[in-house]
Parts: C-alpha cells; sequence; structure tokens
C-alpha cells in the first residue's frame, strides 16, 4: 500500500492536479495497486489560514509519503510579503526538508503543436531531451548571504559529493536514452565551475558508453535556441539549470507543457522518493475559469509512475495518450490554433483530462 501526498496549492494549482490524479486512480486502480492520497496547503492559501508558506506538520506528512504530487504556489496577493515569507518559500523549504536534490525536465516537441514554438518547424521538429538541474546548492543555498549595507553576497558551492550524485544519475539517465550528455558550466570563470567540471569528467570514466562534452553556460543559451535537436540530456547545477530549462520551454512554446520531477534518495529497488510538479505558475489570471492547460501536470503524475512507483510501461502510455488527444485536435485555449489547418476542438481542463483518460483507457486494454 502507498500513500500520496497532494498539494494542490495556489491559482489553477487545484484544476490541474485534479486532472492527473484521475490518470493516476485509474491507473493504480488497472494495476491493483492501493494508494491513499492525502490533501494538505502550501504557498499562499497556506499564509492565508495559518500564516506560513509551508507547516512543519505537513513536512512530516510528506516525509512518510511514497511521494508528493505538487499544483503551483504564488501570486500577486502575496507578492509584496518579505522573500522568505512568500509562497515560494514553501517550495524551497519542502525541497530542502525532504532532500530533493535532483530536478528533472523532459522538454519534447509534439508534432501536433508545432504551430506554438517561436522557433520555425524544421529547428524543432524531433527535439527530444532531459535537463537535469542539481537542485540543493550553488548560490540558492550557499552560505554566508544576505544583505550587509552597502553591499550583498550570496556564495556559490559545490561539495564534491553533490557533483558526483547529480553527475552519476545523468549518466544513468543518458544511458536509457541516446548516450549523450552535456555537462553545462562557466569554468573559464568560475572556480566553482572548474570543479564541477573536473567532479563530472571523473564520474564520466564510470559510463564510457556515453559521450560526454562540456559547454559553457552562456554558449549553451545559444545552442539551445540554435540547434535544440543535437542534445540529449543536459546536466546543470542549480543557477544555470533553473534559467536554462524555462528557455527550453520557450522553445516548444508553453511551460503548460513541462512536466518535472524533484528526486530524493533511492528507496527500493530503483524506486526513487519524489516531488513532482508542472513547470507552469499558478496563473491567478484564469484560476477558476477551468481553461488551465492540465498537460504538463498530467505528464508529471507520468513521472511519478516511472520514478517512484517503477511503472515506467504505464508512464510512457500516458505520454502517448496525451499525444493522441494533440493528433485529433482537442486544444485547451493556450494552445490552440489562430488558423488551424484541420478541424479542432477548443475544451477546458476537466474536458481534456477526461479525453487522455479516455486515451489511456483504450490503450491500456488493447
Amino acid at each position: 500500500m502507498f500513500n500520496i501526498l497532494l498539494l494542490p496549492g495556489d491559482g489553477i494549482g487545484p484544476e490541474v492536479v485534479k486532472e492527473a490524479v484521475k490518470i493516476l486512480e485509474f491507473v493504480f486502480d488497472r494495476k491493483g495497486v492501493i494508494v491513499d492520497f492525502h490533501e494538505e496547503l502550501i504557498g499562499g492559501c497556506s499564509i492565508d489560514k495559518y500564516g506560513v508558506p509551508l507547516r512543519d506538520e505537513v513536512v512530516e506528512k510528506a516525509k512518510g509519503s511514497s511521494a508528493v504530487f505538487l499544483g503551483a504556489v504564488g501570486g500577486p496577493k502575496w507578492d509584496n510579503l518579505p522573500v522568505d515569507k512568500r509562497p515560494e518559500a514553501g517550495l524551497l523549504k519542502i525541497r530542502r526538508e525532504l532532500k530533493l536534490w535532483a530536478n528533472i525536465r523532459p522538454i519534447k516537441v509534439f508534432k501536433s503543436l508545432h504551430h506554438i514554438s517561436p522557433l520555425k518547424k524544421d529547428v524543432i521538429d524531433g527535439v527530444d531531451m532531459v535537463i537535469l538541474r542539481e537542485l540543493t546548492s550553488d548560490v540558492y543555498f550557499g552560505e554566508p548571504r544576505g544583505e550587509f549595507g552597502d553591499h550583498a553576497k550570496n556564495t556559490m558551492i559545490y561539495y564534491k559529493e553533490e557533483v558526483e550524485r547529480i553527475a552519476h544519475l545523468g549518466f544513468k539517465i543518458a544511458l536509457s536514452r541516446k548516450k549523450k550528455l552535456v555537462s553545462v558550466d562557466k569554468s573559464n570563470v568560475l572556480e566553482v565551475s572548474a570543479f564541477w567540471r573536473k567532479v563530472v569528467s571523473e564520474v564520466s570514466r564510470n559510463y564510457p558508453e556515453v559521450e560526454l562534452t562540456h559547454i559553457y553556460v552562456d554558449a549553451m543559451s545559444y545552442y539551445l535556441i540554435l540547434n535544440p535537436k543535437r542534445f540529449d540530456v543536459v546536466l546543470c547545477p542549480n543557477l544555470f539549470g533553473d534559467i536554462l530549462s524555462d528557455e527550453a520551454g520557450g522553445i516548444i512554446g508553453s511551460l503548460g507543457l513541462c512536466p518535472s520531477a524533484s528526486l530524493g534518495d533511492e528507496l527500493d529497488k530503483g524506486k526513487i522518493f519524489g516531488l513532482y510538479e508542472p513547470v507552469h505558475g499558478s496563473a491567478p489570471d484564469i484560476a477558476g475559469k477551468g481553461i488551465a492547460n492540465p498537460i504538463a501536470t498530467i505528464l508529471s503524475a507520468s513521472l511519478m509512475l516511472n520514478y517512484s512507483f517503477g511503472m515506467a510501461e504505464e508512464a510512457k502510455l500516458i505520454e502517448k495518450a496525451v499525444e493522441k488527444v494533440l493528433e485529433d485536435g482537442i486544444r485547451t485555449p493556450d494552445i490552440a490554433e489562430k488558423k488551424p489547418k484541420k478541424k479542432i476542438r477548443v475544451v477546458g481542463t476537466e474536458e481534456f483530462g477526461n479525453c487522455v483518460l479516455k486515451k489511456l483507457q483504450r490503450l491500456m486494454n488493447k
């Protein structure tokens, strides 16, 4: 028996999480797996009710869960709060407390959605990469930090074991894909980056089948736009990964299509504890209207099945179901063509989720 902690959060979070849960419930029921879902607050809604973005009691519940599934946090309502009191502080806290040190962001172009990318079709057709971001070190967590009268300071730091563990995961993911890994750094300027490059190179000796390339972060930001198809697994320190993964989301045209998995240590036989969430924000301007795009959240559920529950086949079927629904011309408003070349049907959040569920049911019954 498993239990999953749901943290729907703010804005459209509860709406899109609801659709992903429908998918998960069907898969678990179909596989005969008993799973309990428990719901708690995080972000602005937690501030409104409890005065803090994340209670310690919720952190403890998360630690006792098989996995955590999150919607989105934040909104203009809480923008004037101090940085450490804002909704986003709850997200940083749960990542830190759960020791989630690896963030996986798949970037894949759906052929049915070439129209939403700002890049030409021949540039993006076939883009399918994974950006792997170290999540618990770098300038986000380095000490000393703060504002000191006439100056402010953040400390960029990496320990060898932190680089080693994210590098090992990157090479393992590359082994399951095209056996190509690019490591991003700024080693021509930063000692921390030179250290990162040295450790990644040392780890690479354990994976001779994987082709390793080192690229400076500024050059990488250029190559991502110029030729994104050349990349398979992209290994990044925390800061660079934060920036580049959002840039990569721009390549496919919408963060509403981008899932993510924040992973910690292995639990049992390859199953990894993780927190899963869409990359997009809380979109308060459309919250409650029933038009939010649930694709990123549904694909985050797919990542959960793969990494935390060892259901790789079912995870792939969810991805295929989403793709088939898009091929059928079904769209949420944000991804609908303005001048469609074929007939499309624009639907809301719930109906899109239902379409994916029906397609998945057919695929799993074959």
